[in-house]
């Protein structure tokens, strides 16, 4: 667990005004890199195609004034809201990052949410690709991830 609480503080410490275009692709990818450095499995690769889902989903999101997964997605999948302020990529990920708080790799179990947290370190996938979308004073994050992980009864790493 000491291995993961240092990247969340470096991840925290990071946290910038929000990056746009190739700068925001950079930072989400960094920040996503730097917590699964910290369980030690390897780093995860930008897909444009997974950007692409992503947008698609976060312009619904926003457009329809909804905060929900897709119902038949083929990808993980991580949702961020702010309301009235806007978060960095490294902000974003220090959130879900954060809910390694509640999980407990021993028992495979989770006291509260930790699936984000899980998502982003599941050894597996490969790929991630994100978007954010800014509609009156709201912003909508959605990260994919391909292959998807948080298989029920397997562990992340």
């Amino acid at each position: 667990m000491a291995g993961i609480l240092k990247p969340i503080a470096a991840l925290l410490v990071a946290a910038a005004p929000l990056a746009s275009g190739g700068a925001f692709e950079t930072e989400m990818l960094a920040a996503h890199n730097l917590v699964r450095d910290g369980v030690n499995v390897p780093p995860l690769t930008w897909s444009a195609r997974l950007a692409l889902a992503a947008r698609k989903w976060a312009e619904a999101l926003a457009a329809n004034g909804r905060f929900e997964h897709q119902k038949h997605r083929v990808y993980g999948e991580n949702l961020y809201e702010a309301r009235g302020s806007e978060a960095s990529p490294t902000r974003v990920v220090a959130a879900w990052a954060a809910e390694s708080a509640n999980y407990d790799y021993r028992s495979n179990g989770c006291n509260g949410v930790c699936g984000h947290y899980t998502q982003i370190v599941w050894r597996a996938t490969r790929e991630v690709g994100c978007a954010v979308v800014r509609k009156e004073r709201r912003q909508v994050v959605v990260c994919e991830y391909a292959p998807p992980g948080n298989w029920q009864g397997e562990r992340p790493w």
